[in-house]
């Protein structure tokens, strides 16, 4: 992934920011600028709102990876899910903390900041999302509702990668 291309994905990999359509309330991950589930999707132009996802969520399916691609040799065996958030858009990712064996379709689970790649050993460190077993039951508060997009800086990203 090109350093441009990383970073003009900060926003929804750092943040799982997505959208969320003024007309029908459904929310998409990653954002779009048009919703299909709308009869008129002309309609929904300019009304799909920036959308903070909570992270939390439930894994609906996943495999047990044994034989990984280049770069993630030493992280076998590891487990990459497909995961229900409680706002409806199903996120991919690589659930960790967790014992292989222990991960069961319906795991709570909850997103957390992690070290995704890095490239090459000088190379640029990437971050992102990843799912943790969740602690205590989904909020009941619900999602955390619109939010205006993020616009990280390097001192941003260097924060988060210290926290």
């Amino acid at each position: 992934m090109s350093i441009a291309r990383f970073w003009r994905e900060t926003p929804r990999r750092y943040n799982l920011g997505g959208s969320k359509c003024g007309n029908c309330n459904t929310v998409y991950f990653p954002p779009r600028l048009v919703c299909p589930t709308c009869p008129q999707h002309r309609a929904t132009i300019e009304k799909m709102v920036p959308f903070q996802l909570s992270g939390e969520g439930e894994v609906v399916s996943f495999t047990v990876v044994q034989d990984a691609a280049e770069g993630f040799e030493m992280q076998v065996p590891y487990v990459l899910a497909l995961v229900r958030t409680v706002e409806g858009p199903v996120l991919t990712g690589q659930v960790v903390d967790v014992e292989p064996k222990d991960v069961a379709i319906g795991l709570k689970v909850k997103a957390t900041f992690r070290k995704l790649r890095e490239e090459g050993k000088a190379g640029v460190i990437h971050y992102g999302y990843k799912f943790t077993p969740a602690a205590a039951p989904a909020s009941a508060a619900g999602p955390r509702g619109p939010v205006e997009p993020v616009r990280p800086t390097e001192a941003t990203a260097r924060d988060r990668a210290v926290a």
